[in-house]
């Protein structure tokens, strides 16, 4: 497959191949060229893209994570409530059908929220506040811990090899580069689980809300279900963005927006599932660094102004932590009896 070619609904499917550490030597320094080109390409024009991952992550990998989320989600309420958000920090946990909220309203799915370790001292208060606890695992499928832990620390190698890919598309040298590198290399990552049964016969609503991601980069792995994930493009038409095998969905958050005073703008996007089946899709969000700083890229400016574009300079100075905080703490209603 070349770095970039046609898929369902105009999104491009891209290899990452090139920038993959076990992957690289068989690739030349041209197969990386076009593949930093049509990166910058997907993220200035949509936002969105099919990152193919074909012999980095297994088909069986892929087809397992699936099964065993999928087994979690259907053991009895009174085991997923043994590890509920409240019983840790607020974030990291499980949350019930139409606890989680997106711009107000409650969404139609269920979840479980995995964080990177405390970026706080480790001392009782901190353990309650937002982001400040312990990973709640479920005990149940037995399977599923050890595989989430092993997909986190290859969406980890492959959040490298695509900011490595971009900022090349962005024209950054070396030292930009390792600049960059330097405000992501502890990435404060986020995964979800997350469960979609179909909307009710004559609801109208909404499985997830839309919305813009409010980090990095988003690595989607989900059950085929035709119509459920929806991109709006720049026309103003909701785009489908089906699976397609061997690869994940990948799109960009308003940090990269930021970074690039919009040139790589942060896609509103939403899940419409009204198949009968049961939908699981797992998100991994490859974040920056908690303490990292916001700010406009020197290379962005000088791409922007190469392609006759506008650029948009941030206002003020912003962390991502302090952002990330800003979000969390709306993202869920708390119902009395969850304590």
């Amino acid at each position: 497959m070349s770095p970039s070619s046609a898929a369902p609904d105009t999104l491009p499917i891209i290899t990452i191949a090139p920038y993959l550490p076990t992957l690289a030597a068989n690739h030349s320094d041209t197969d990386r060229a076009a593949t930093a080109k049509a990166l910058h390409e997907a993220c200035r024009d949509i936002g969105f893209l099919y990152l193919n991952v074909d012999g980095f992550v297994s088909p069986d990998e892929m087809q397992n994570a699936l099964d065993l989320a999928r087994e979690f989600f259907h053991r009895p309420q009174e085991e997923k409530d043994d590890i509920l958000l409240t019983k840790a920090d607020g974030a990291r946990g499980y949350q019930r059908l139409r606890q989680n909220v997106t711009m107000g309203k409650a969404d139609h799915h269920e979840g479980l929220d995995m964080y990177a370790p405390s970026p706080f001292p480790d001392t009782p208060e901190n353990a309650k506040r937002h982001l400040g606890g312990a990973n709640q695992y479920p005990v149940n499928p037995p399977a599923l811990k050890p595989l989430l832990e092993d997909w986190i620390v290859k969406m980890k190698t492959l959040g490298k090899a695509v900011m490595h890919g971009m900022c090349d598309g962005l024209g950054m040298d070396e030292k930009e580069w390792q600049d960059m590198w330097a405000i992501n290399n502890d990435s404060f990552w986020s995964m979800r689980l997350i469960g979609y049964p179909a909307l009710p016969d004559g609801q109208d609503g909404i499985s997830c809300g839309e919305h813009k991601d409010y980090g990095c980069l988003t690595f989607l792995h989900a059950d085929d279900c035709p119509g459920a994930l929806q991109v709006l493009s720049k026309s103003g038409a909701w785009l489908n963005a089906d699976m397609v095998r061997g690869c994940f969905v990948v799109n960009i958050g308003a940090m990269w927006e930021r970074w690039t005073g919009g040139l790589y703008p942060a896609t509103l996007h939403r899940v419409v599932h009204r198949s009968p089946t049961y939908r699981v899709s797992i998100p991994f969000f490859f974040e920056p660094n908690f303490d990292a700083p916001i700010d406009l890229l020197p290379a962005a400016k000088r791409k922007t102004a190469a392609e006759g574009r506008k650029i948009e300079e941030p206002e003020g100075k912003l962390k991502y932590g302090d952002y990330l905080l800003s979000k969390v703490t709306s993202n869920f209603k708390y119902d009395d009896d969850e304590a």
